[in-house]
Order: structure tokens, then C-alpha cells, then sequence
């Protein structure tokens, strides 16, 4: 159960960070509202996952995820083309995830 509330914090996550490039500093207010809500329903869901995960563990999927698909979001979305080192850091980052879920006994919930 700790996972499907971790990939929900993560979805929630990235709907919140998509909204706040369209609030446009916040003078927007439908993706505003949307962008305060997602991250409180995101972070709600965050402290559900730590009853069973350890929080750095938590965290960095969390966040190792939610820099992936963001920036997955901002080049087909955004026209916000990640260049080679970007693309070799957020490979590294999707590795980081896969190891930690695949090798690493801290994850056990």
C-alpha cells in the first residue's frame, strides 16, 4: 500500500509543478488553486508512505521521479528540450530508482 500512495504523492506532485508554470506567478487562478492543492494532497500522501518507508528513501524516489517526468512534461509540453547532459543526469536518476526498488533491503515495506 505504501506504493500506491508514493505513485499518487508522485502524480499529484507533478500535476501541482505542470500547474504552477500555467499559473503564470499565480495571477492565473484555476491552475493557482490547482497547484496549492496538488501539493497538499501530495504531501498528505507523503506522510501516509513514511508510516512504512524510511524518509530518505521516500524522498529521493519521490523526488527522483517527479524531476523525470516533469522534465518529460516541459520538452513535449513545453518545447523545453533537455540537452545530453540533462538527459545522461535524469537516466542516472531513473537507475538510482531502479536500484533502490530492485537491491535494496531499505525499501521493504
Amino acid at each position: 500500500m505504501p506504493y500506491l500512495f508514493l505513485s499518487a504523492a508522485i502524480v499529484s506532485e507533478v500535476i501541482a509543478t505542470t500547474a504552477l508554470k500555467a499559473s503564470a506567478e499565480f495571477t492565473k487562478p484555476v491552475p493557482s488553486v490547482i497547484v496549492v492543492v496538488g501539493y497538499a494532497v501530495s504531501f498528505y500522501l507523503l506522510t501516509l508512505v513514511l508510516r512504512s518507508l524510511p524518509v530518505g528513501i521516500t524522498y529521493a524516489i519521490w523526488a527522483g521521479m517527479g524531476i523525470f517526468l516533469i522534465a518529460t512534461i516541459g520538452a513535449l509540453y513545453y518545447k523545453e528540450i533537455p540537452d545530453l547532459p540533462a538527459i545522461i543526469g535524469m537516466v542516472l536518476i531513473i537507475a538510482g530508482v531502479v536500484i533502490l526498488q530492485g537491491f535494496s533491503k531499505t525499501t521493504a515495506a
